[in-house]
């Protein structure tokens, strides 16, 4: 079969693909062979599986232990007012399969805890982190840098986004180099607190998302070691520009944690 064994359906799906010779049959059978898993299925993590599963990465993972509110359908574009109370990785589940028919998804309907993040990090060829909370933050950092697998990191709040990717390079930095301790709790209110304008995370979500795509396609330059702030009132981006800290507990000269089930994560590490 012509096209890298990818059949007349697939030729026709992502035939704007296939026309890029930056993607080409090659790089759209590398994404139909990838195995990504996103941390969170709300605000970020809608967009990011939305366009994961367009672009036909194969296999996506999606952790999350929500149900889905009304007060979510503001943002959150995957889910439906038919599936408030569903569990989100079951409404995200049904609504991949209904936009593509090719991608697997492996659902957890569960916190990323020490207990579980090896598990579901190991093997990935990406993970997105679509979390709230720093505690899962550090926890996805720490899990990721020990495995080895790249991974995408967004926030929003209230008009204001960032994103930053973590690539597997020696000279790579880790999310604690970039924050090397979170703010006191409480200090920084989320968004049932704060409010958040509600297609702010979809601009994020899709630079992460393009972030994965690129990383799996292994095309372009990655926010590794630059932090992309992007404020939405304004229609501004930032970046700025970090490095590795020798220093580092986790990808330092010396590092000092090598199991994450080493470090107290606050909050019970909630997605």
């Amino acid at each position: 079969m012509s096209g890298l064994d990818l059949d007349p359906t697939q030729l026709d799906r992502y035939s704007r693909h296939i026309i890029m010779d930056d993607v080409g049959p090659e790089g759209q059978r590398r994404l139909l062979d990838a195995n990504v898993l996103v941390v969170g299925a709300g605000g970020l993590g809608a967009p990011v599986i939305q366009y994961l599963a367009a672009a036909g990465v194969g296999h996506l993972a999606i952790v999350d232990d929500d149900a889905v509110e009304r007060s979510n359908l503001q943002r959150q574009v995957i889910h439906a007012d038919s599936d408030i109370g569903t569990p989100k990785v079951e409404s995200a589940r049904d609504y991949v399969q209904s936009l593509n028919p090719d991608i697997s998804v492996e659902t957890h309907h569960a916190r990323l805890t020490v207990e579980n993040a090896h598990d579901l990090v190991a093997d990935r060829d990406f993970v997105v982190d679509c979390s709230d909370n720093f505690a899962t933050r550090y926890l996805v950092n720490d899990a990721c840098k020990l495995e080895a697998v790249p991974f995408s990191h967004g926030a929003i709040y209230r008009f204001e986004g960032q994103v930053v990717t973590f690539d597997t390079t020696d000279d790579s930095p880790c999310y604690r180099c970039l924050f090397p301790e979170a703010p006191p709790e409480g200090t920084v209110p989320d968004c049932a607190t704060a409010g958040v304008l509600g297609v702010l995370p979809g601009t994020v979500g899709c630079i992460q998302a393009t972030e994965a795509v690129k990383s799996l396609l292994d095309h372009g330059d990655l926010l590794d070691g630059r932090l992309l702030f992007y404020d939405a009132a304004d229609t501004t981006f930032e970046e700025i520009d970090f490095e590795k800290n020798p220093d580092c507990p986790v990808c330092g000269d010396h590092p000092e944690i090598e199991s994450v089930r080493e470090v107290e994560y606050a909050d019970g590490c909630r997605v």
